[in-house]
């Protein structure tokens, strides 16, 4: 898959970092929002295999409050210019704003990652001028209240037919459907149940012919079933991107680089015996 102008063969499930440049994202808020504290976060995460860096100025966490777009504009951008600078590697820009997609795209950006499927306004318009992926994320609710009782009447099938809404508005404005990403959204509006249901059946998303994103790193669905804090969940995440790139995630999008990047290459040469 193309990024920008770089590469990507995604056959094979490939990790990708998270750099959150926000004060108070739900796992590492406060430790990555300066320049200099980015890249060098930035440079482990390349070192220890990550082939995407994914950059978020705007904390999605349940209950999380909205960040005005000046201010998730300083954030990101300048963090997205240093990084193009530095590393060849490919950025994407975690945002559900126009303009910051835009000031993203300029900036080097090689992908849109949206929790809100491009639904806020100006989103398909930017995305549709641009040649970049997009990657499309399902979530039932908004980050305030996505976790207040979410409802599904077959959970996969419920979030098909939003994928397939969503794919239709896309290319209608004129968006190829060869540059979708598609994020089953674990933990956006999903019970614990419905997580692990949703991750035992991902691969009836294989379906729709489109990449799969899967990010389950460090989340509740980990700590609650665990009965664990933050910092006891990297057992339980490795668990759950090993899971998720056997039932055909392509991209597995994770706070501790190497340990899954590790568990991956486990996978990998096991899964070349298999008959």
């Amino acid at each position: 898959m193309l990024f920008a102008e770089k590469q990507l063969d995604i056959t094979s499930p490939q990790v990708m970092g998270i750099l959150n440049v926000t004060p108070d994202s739900f796992s590492d808020g406060g430790q990555f929002n300066s320049i200099e504290n980015a890249l060098m976060q930035v440079e482990q995460m390349l070192a220890d295999g990550a082939t995407i860096i994914d950059v978020g100025g705007e904390s999605t966490r349940p209950g999380a409050a909205d960040v005005e777009l000046q201010q998730e504009l300083q954030r990101v951008i300048p963090v997205i210019e240093a990084i193009t600078r530095r590393f060849n590697t490919i950025v994407s820009v975690d945002t559900s704003k126009a303009e910051v997609m835009r000031q993203a795209i300029a900036a080097g950006a090689g992908l849109i990652n949206d929790v809100r499927a491009l639904q806020n306004p100006g989103c398909l318009e930017v995305v549709a001028e641009c040649e970049l992926p997009v990657c499309l994320m399902h979530m039932q609710g908004m980050p305030r209240t996505m976790q207040h009782d979410p409802q599904y009447g077959d959970v996969i099938g419920d979030i098909l037919d939003f994928f397939n809404d969503r794919i239709a508005q896309c290319v209608a404005a004129g968006i190829e459907r060869e540059r979708i990403i598609i994020d089953p959204g674990y933990g956006f509006g999903k019970t614990l149940e419905q997580n692990y249901e949703l991750l035992a059946r991902q691969q009836e998303l294989a379906c729709m012919g489109l990449p799969i994103l899967s990010g389950m790193s460090r989340k509740s669905m980990i700590g609650n079933l665990l009965n664990c804090e933050l910092e006891q969940r990297l057992a339980g995440s490795l668990s759950a991107a090993v899971i998720a790139a056997l039932h055909g995630g392509n991209i597995i999008r994770v706070h501790d680089v190497k340990e899954t990047v590790d568990a991956l290459a486990v996978l990998n040469k096991t899964l070349q015996f298999r008959r």
